[in-house]
């Protein structure tokens, strides 16, 4: 059975810099604004294991990523010393560090276009080239440069789903289907309610 529009879910985590950086309220703020519903929100020490199966990453993205890695080394004519495997192997475990070094909150948000709406509003993976007005854009200074220097996780402090199908595989792993919570927001009402009525004194 095809799920109502409005109930697409996606998830979304404040990393460890936007918990550190003390930007949950200014993080959760944005998204609350949209009319976008909460329906699970939970502060958690993220476990190895549960960074590794969210990231999900094959042999082919390690590889990808280890070469671009050597294709910026060369650029800053900087040695080259191990192959794409290793250095893609290296942001991986990058990657799980930084996610699992801190707590983290996080968030299963409810409505229609959850996914495209939340992307939005996050803004492009590397907060250098993010639009203003975005979270990463607006909150953060990194860059895929500085974090290649020091050869660790660039700091966007935000994870959002890319697609509804990645949303469900990621929300099994952070929340079970006890915690997320079916109810009904008044703000719905106004969002989608067919037969607006019912305001007038």
């Amino acid at each position: 059975m095809t799920k109502h529009p409005k109930k697409e879910r996606t998830l979304v985590i404040i990393k460890p810099d936007g918990v550190q950086r003390s930007l949950v309220g200014e993080i959760v703020h944005r998204l609350e604004r949209t009319g976008l519903k909460f329906i699970g929100l939970k502060m958690i020490l993220a476990t190895p294991k549960q960074a590794l199966t969210h990231y999900n990453k094959d042999e082919v993205w390690i590889t990808k990523v280890g070469e671009n890695t050597i294709k910026y080394l060369k650029e800053s004519n900087k040695e080259v010393a191990k192959s794409a495997k290793e250095y893609g192997q290296g942001v991986l475990d990058g990657l799980l560090r930084f996610l699992t070094c801190s707590p983290v909150i996080v968030m299963c948000i409810e409505g229609n276009q959850a996914v495209g709406i939340v992307k939005k509003l996050v803004g492009g993976t590397e907060p250098l080239t993010s639009d203003i007005g975005t979270i990463r854009g607006d909150l953060t200074i990194d860059s895929w440069g500085l974090a290649n220097v020091d050869f660790r996780a660039v700091r966007n402090l935000i994870h959002c789903s890319d697609k509804p199908e990645e949303a469900e595989r990621e929300i099994k792993i952070w929340f079970s289907d006890k915690e997320l919570i079916n109810y009904t927001h008044i703000a719905e009402r106004m969002l989608y309610d067919v037969n607006l009525d019912g305001f007038s004194e």
